[in-house]
């Protein structure tokens, strides 16, 4: 049986992701306008903040098949190179 540290997976998600995405400031002036401007500038934060979902599932999906190739190379007999 083999005994492998833990994974550090974490370190495969970008630090700047720490933090939130952040929201707009709301527009400074009350025009139709400045208010779809506002609207523009927030779905375009919902789409990055969306985008991590994705990214996350993607590093997860990395991290798990580096572990099993590690597992499988601890396991490998020593006779069997291959």
């Amino acid at each position: 049986m083999a005994i492998l540290p833990a994974a550090n997976c974490s370190s495969l998600v970008p630090d700047s992701w720490r933090v939130g995405v952040p929201a707009p400031a709301l527009p400074a002036g009350d025009t139709a306008g400045d208010w779809i401007a506002y609207a523009d500038q927030a779905v375009g934060q919902l789409d990055r903040a969306n985008g991590r979902t994705s990214d996350a599932l993607a590093i997860v999906t990395a991290c798990e098949a580096r572990d099993a190739a590690a597992v499988r190379e601890v396991q490998r007999p020593w006779w069997r190179p291959w």
